[in-house]
């Protein structure tokens, strides 16, 4: 995700919703509950899957899926606008903080916490 992309998508995303009037209703708390609530749409697809079934979805679930992610995507990229975040930015450094709490020559093939290993 380049910053370049997510600043287009944001922008295209306040228009979006200034065009429907709808600005009003995306009060950081009201995106952060349909942000939580379409996640809760992509969990009920796999839901009762087993593990296997959930690597091998129907080309319909799959696309029922990804709107679902589309969804989330939507609502966050909505939300970091909202409030001034610069998403790509700290997905950036959270990765990079994750890099250096789970070290690979520690924590490789496991499933542990962080503060969990030796």
């Amino acid at each position: 995700m380049s910053n370049e992309y997510f600043e287009k998508l944001s922008q295209r995303l306040v228009k979006f919703a200034m065009d429907r009037d709808w600005d009003q209703f995306h009060a950081p708390k009201n995106l952060v509950m349909a942000l939580s609530v379409e996640a809760a749409e992509l969990t009920e697809h796999f839901q009762w899957l087993t593990e296997e079934q959930s690597h091998n979805l129907s080309k319909e679930k799959l696309d029922e899926v990804a709107f679902e992610m589309a969804d989330i995507y939507i609502y966050l990229t909505r939300l970091a606008s909202k409030l001034e975040i610069d998403l790509p930015h700290y997905v950036d450094e959270k990765i990079e903080i994750n890099e250096n709490k789970y070290p690979v020559d520690k924590v490789k093939g496991s499933s542990k916490k962080y503060n969990e290993y030796e």
